[in-house]
């Protein structure tokens, strides 16, 4: 054991190859004392090592079942953050790379979602009439928010169960950070387009008159995913009219008219189950993170089913790319020399305060 940490740029001369042999080494050393958790959208090379695979809760449930003492998770910030909150007091969340992290998140955080409350309080009593929801794309302080403010959190896999729980409580929404998930969500439940406003977070109140605050049901943060900005309404017209019989599936997080255009629209895990359980012949352009894409082509190509990727330019997630080899390597080592690096730990408080709001979510939504 050393008494020191490992420097992570020792780690840079390794080639994956190198680090490949690393990381099942540590693994193999380490045991069921360490579990690696690898999201959907993560780079192959690390993809490859996860003992556990799936969406950010999905992956912190599974953590918090298990009896591992380390958890490494191999996706973004807010995905640790999620993970340290629900996992027990004796289990460490790391974090690969601490620069991992989500521009959808970072387009809101609590300053600016405190003054949107304050700016909405002097039109409206917003503890009354707005349920604060924001997705579990968030930073762990705006989890804090809605459980001080009777809010809650949600996925895209359950938005809409959230959504009809917040307006049976209260007459509006506050939707963050994404605009997206929230205004084809409350589409799909009835909730016209004239009943959404979007809140420019860079302008007082929101850049709306005291009227469009008035007669809103959803306040949509100005808020979006750059990889799913990427798909447009044409690429799925060209497909279809080159595959008249292919068949479209997108992620909520694609603008409205995206989603509009596809024939099926849900979550990472509906989009996998869905191609999954689709007959031999069966051709899908699928509108979401291109890892995932690649990754179910070569799955279901034995099976005669075709998967394409929706845009013709090369996207990705970037900051969830950050998490590489190298990086991943660098943190097994240290755990193996008795050295936690990396541990992601949420205030004591605002654990609780966020813990409040996704335990209401998977109550609800049960």
């Amino acid at each position: 054991m050393t008494a020191t940490a490992l420097a992570l740029q020792d780690f840079a001369q390794y080639d994956d190859a190198a680090c490949d042999a690393r990381i099942r080494a540590a693994k193999a050393a380490l045991g069921d004392r360490c579990a690696i958790l690898g999201h959907h959208y993560q780079r192959d090379e690390v993809f490859a090592h996860a003992d556990y695979s799936g969406d950010s809760l999905k992956l912190s449930a599974q953590a918090a079942a298990s009896d591992a003492e380390y958890i490494v998770f191999c996706g973004v910030h807010f995905m640790a953050e999620v993970a340290d909150i629900l996992t027990r007091d004796d289990q460490q969340v790391i974090l690969p790379d601490m620069a991992a992290g989500c521009s959808m998140a970072d387009m809101a955080n609590l300053r600016n979602v405190e003054r949107a409350w304050r700016e909405l309080s002097e039109v409206l009593d917003p503890d009354e009439a707005i349920t604060p929801v924001t997705y579990i794309n968030s930073a762990a302080d705006l989890k804090a928010f809605c459980g001080r403010h009777g809010g809650i959190v949600c996925t895209s896999s359950n938005a809409r169960g959230v959504l009809e729980w917040s307006f049976s409580r209260r007459e509006k929404v506050l939707f963050f950070p994404d605009q997206h998930l929230g205004r084809n969500t409350a589409f799909d439940m009835g909730v016209s387009l004239d009943e959404m406003v979007v809140w420019d977070f860079a302008k007082p109140m929101g850049g709306l008159s005291v009227e469009a605050i008035r007669n809103a049901r959803m306040i949509l943060w100005k808020g979006f995913c750059s990889v799913h900005q990427m798909f447009h309404p044409n690429h799925i017209k060209k497909f279809r009219e080159e595959h008249p019989q292919g068949r479209v599936i997108s992620h909520p997080e694609n603008a409205f008219e995206v989603c509009q255009a596809s024939d099926v629209v849900g979550s990472t895990e509906t989009i996998l189950k869905t191609v999954r359980a689709s007959e031999p012949g069966s051709h899908w352009l699928v509108g979401t993170e291109l890892n995932l894409v690649n990754r179910l082509h070569h799955e279901m190509a034995p099976r005669g089913v075709r998967v394409q990727f929706m845009s013709p330019v090369v996207c990705m997630c970037s900051t969830m790319f950050r998490t590489d080899p190298q990086h991943l390597a660098w943190v097994m080592d240290n755990l193996v020399e008795g050295h936690v690096v990396n541990r992601i730990q949420v205030d004591a408080d605002e654990a609780r305060q966020a813990k409040a709001a996704l335990d209401l979510m998977l109550e609800i939504t049960a």
